[in-house]
């Protein structure tokens, strides 16, 4: 042991260090940044909107051109900083390293850079001190530390030396050891290091960060294969219209110009950016409610969770440790004899304070009482002060009056106390009821000679659970979400809580809703079991050791309050109240999201085919264009995209948490939307293609497609009030509700009459002005499918309200 208290010599730190390297956290950067930023631009959707940006271009149209190609940088910005969290996640781990260490090298003390410590070499730490690497206790003077940064626990952990026999640490993490990034809270300590580098528990973390999968969220696969659908049809309309166009002996520049323009019609232009301020949105209304989004398109899978991996301090409980329970036979005599043993000092509010959370409590329980800390110090000064021993598992403080005042275990102050059989029977009984409902339980005493203490009573303190904990808990049940608990803590503790705030019901077992006693590999196991089951994952964080599975989660929420600067680069939410009710809001807002970019979708896709449609079926029966390419493009980038941009502003549903998620595999359009874009975008084309053809029967080419461009766009302005809900009528909806539909409508109405009436606009456009009988001609046909999806609804609810009486009536009878 004397050689070992001389630490190594130069010779075998030299060694070491060759053999085992720098005491750093290392990752590995194998993909360059442009190698990221080229993966940026290969998804379908993207392929388009490339062509789309160059046919722009060639069709002379500058504006949509540099719009498409705006939405096309900002996207690529945003995904290559997305594949760089990973990276900047484990960087954010050497923040929390230690710079320097003390050291005992050839038997003398010396301070050396952290990065230089190797294994065998003795640690010298003290209050105020960051360990620089994991190692095993030699000797210890009240040593604490907090390992809030690993465990996510603030409480400070007593730390024993390794010979010293001691119950099982309620840490996952040994009591025995010093871990490196962890902070001595108080004492002193020599330790020999075990671990450095990659191979400290922080580097195991920071392994697992790396080795985590971050996947697509289940919005950008689903609008990869929807990009897909829009390549294939891109292209089908193209071979479509080369076809057609060889069959009438079209030259090639002109088959190349008109299939151009038919392509441009098949790509909703606006659908990027569309999706990106609906996020945007989202991002804004969830900052409001303390959520802070860092990854954009988390917030629409927010609303396909289906398995919520939450902490419990902090989260579910408020964090801060309060008396629960008690058994005395005089409360005030039990809580002012606790508050003389204690070391805390607690703040004028008598709420929170600075030292052993445990003390706290007990000092702010005496306040609400009328005992104050301050008081008892003037009144009755302390005179000798036994700091709390791990061995003997008490403490206690000596004051004027000649009294020890005691705190600590049952069984270190029973032995100290004459308490008679009846008593001692019912506080037996107290014990048990506590300890089983996952209380600490304190004994209380005070005297003049051990062996003759009074045995004041016992406390039962704990984490009380936040009061919204059960409204979100009972919220996420009934929107078919499955909560689970994974924490440090004792398992009773854990069941304790669980039960009171309705995580676990009756008949329901703790093991699969309650994971105790967890380390950093258990929880990113528990994620990847929940993956494979095919639900969607939300996991929440605050400490070092929770960021590899925040990293692996569909959704990883870090806690804003006491969350890692690890944890926060790692996760995709920060949940700045650190409250779970505040995660269950985030969750409806991004069903609300969804609900809404499919909706804007359908809108946008619907008004393509009816053009695609249009123009295909004109030249399919030999007549000519209907539309040329400024007003597809015109269509597409402003008359569409203004009120499906308006449509991602709709209220959220009150029913959005009334349902179970969507499930994963579920496309972003399903069979009901894409039916909804076949029939009415077929009835738009069949209403435009009639009028052109009645009035090229009956007139020139020139004013049949100035009604023709008009009419397209009054339809698909008025189907936008149509699309704000499925089953309900848009006058039951408000019109005040989405205030931003009805400006756009109306504004849009006046900006494309005015291209019939300014000369400039009239040119690009080849227009005309419009008469009052055009107007006649064009708005009643401009309203019909508005009036078809109207009473499309209408014939629904009718069926549900008679099919609702009849099962009424059933069970009436």
């Amino acid at each position: 042991m004397d050689d070992v208290r001389k630490g190594l010599s130069q010779k075998q730190v030299a060694q070491r260090y060759k053999a085992f390297g720098p005491n750093e956290i290392q990752h590995d950067n194998s993909r360059s940044a442009w190698v990221v930023l080229a993966e940026q631009f290969k998804s379908p959707l993207v392929i388009i909107l490339i062509f789309a940006c160059f046919s722009s271009l060639f069709l002379n149209q500058e504006m949509e051109a540099f719009a498409i190609g705006a939405i096309l940088i900002i996207n690529a910005i945003i995904g290559f900083f997305q594949e760089y969290r990973a990276e900047t996640a484990i960087a954010a781990l050497k923040d929390i390293t230690a710079p320097r260490a003390k050291v005992v090298r050839e038997g003398r003390p010396c301070v050396i850079l952290a990065r230089e410590v190797v294994p065998g070499d003795l640690l010298m730490v003290e209050a105020g001190d960051v360990v620089a690497a994991d190692a095993v206790i030699f000797e210890s003077s009240r040593l604490q530390l907090n390992e809030s940064v690993l465990t996510g626990e603030s409480s400070p952990v007593l730390k024993v030396n390794s010979s010293t026999k001691q119950k099982p640490a309620d840490s996952v993490y040994s009591d025995e050891h010093l871990f490196m990034g962890t902070s001595v809270v108080t004492g002193t300590a020599i330790a020999q290091v075990t671990a450095t580098g990659m191979k400290s528990e922080l580097g195991k973390i920071a392994h697992l960060i790396s080795t985590a999968h971050a996947e697509k969220t289940p919005l950008q696969v689903q609008l990869a294969g929807l990009g897909k659908v829009l390549l294939y049809i891109t292209i089908l309309v193209v071979a479509l219209v080369a076809a057609l166009g060889l069959a009438k002996g079209m030259t090639w520049i002109d088959l190349f110009i008109f299939s151009v323009s038919l392509a441009v019609a098949a790509v909703p232009e606006g659908l990027p950016a569309i999706v990106t301020v609906a996020l945007a949105r989202g991002v804004q209304r969830l900052a409001k409610q303390n959520a802070l989004v860092r990854r954009l398109p988390s917030v629409e899978t927010l609303g396909n969770v289906s398995v919520i991996c939450t902490d419990k301090t902090g989260t579910l409980t408020t964090g801060e440790m309060r008396v629960r329970d008690f058994w005395t036979k005089n409360f005030v005599a039990l809580i002012k004899a606790a508050a003389s043993c204690c070391d805390a000092e607690l703040d004028e509010q008598g709420i929170s304070g600075t030292g052993d959370p445990t003390e706290i409590a007990i000092l702010a329980s005496a306040f609400e009482h009328g005992i104050y800390k301050d008081q008892i110090e003037r009144e009755n000064p302390r005179l000798v002060t036994e700091p709390f021993d791990s061995g003997l598992r008490k403490m206690s403080i000596l004051r004027r009056d000649g009294i020890y005042y005691v705190k600590g275990a049952v069984e270190s102050l029973l032995p100290l106390c004459h308490l008679d059989p009846v008593n001692k029977v019912e506080m037996l009984e107290a014990l048990e009821n506590m300890s089983s409902s996952g209380l600490r339980v304190l004994a209380v005493a005070s005297g003049v000679q051990e062996g003759d203490f009074i045995f004041h009573g016992l406390l039962g303190l704990a984490d009380p659970p936040r009061k919204e904990s059960v409204r979100a808990i009972k919220e996420a049940r009934a929107a078919g979400i499955t909560p689970i608990m994974i924490t440090g803590d004792h398992p009773k503790t854990a069941e304790a809580i669980a039960s009171e705030i309705g995580l676990v019901r009756d008949g329901e077992s703790f093991k699969s809703r309650v994971f105790a006693r967890a380390n950093p590999e258990d929880k990113l196991k528990l994620v990847r079991y929940w993956k494979d089951q095919g639900a969607i994952v939300a996991m929440t964080g605050d400490g070092v050791n929770d960021a590899p599975a925040l990293r692996e989660a569909h959704i990883g929420i870090a806690m804003g309050k006491t969350g890692t600067e690890v944890t926060r680069q790692s996760a995709d939410l920060i949940i700045a109240d650190d409250n779970f009710a505040t995660i269950v809001t985030a969750v409806r807002e991004g069903r609300g999201i969804f609900q809404n970019i499919r909706k804007a979708i359908t809108y946008l896709l619907t008004g393509n085919l009816a053009e695609i449609v249009l123009v295909l079926g004109s030249t399919a029966l030999d007549l000519p264009l209907p539309l040329l390419a400024p007003h597809l493009l015109w269509i597409n980038l402003v008359t569409d995209a203004l009120p499906a941009m308006t449509l991602i502003m709709e209220p959220l549903a009150p029913s959005l948490m009334k349902s179970p998620p969507r499930p994963a595999t579920e496309q972003i359009l399903g069979l009901s939307e894409w039916l909804r874009i076949g029939l009415i975008g077929l009835l738009e084309a069949s209403i435009s293609l009639g009028l052109y053809w009645h009035l090229l029967k009956t007139g020139d080419a020139e004013r049949a497609r100035n009604l023709i461009f008009s009419l397209i766009v009054f339809s698909q302005l008025l189907r936008a009030f149509g699309a704000r809900s499925q089953s309900r009528a848009f006058w039951q909806l408000g019109w005040l509700s989405n205030v931003w539909l009805l400006v756009v409508v109306v504004f849009t109405v006046i900006l494309q009459m005015s291209l019939h009436y300014f000369a400039g606009s009239r040119a690009i456009f080849d227009l005309s002005p419009l008469s009052t009988d055009d107007l006649m001609i064009i708005l009643p046909l401009a309203f019909i499918p508005l009036a078809v999806i109207e009473l499309k609804k209408f014939i629904v609810k009718l069926g549900q309200d008679n099919k609702e009486s009849r099962k009424q009536s059933e069970l009436s009878e």
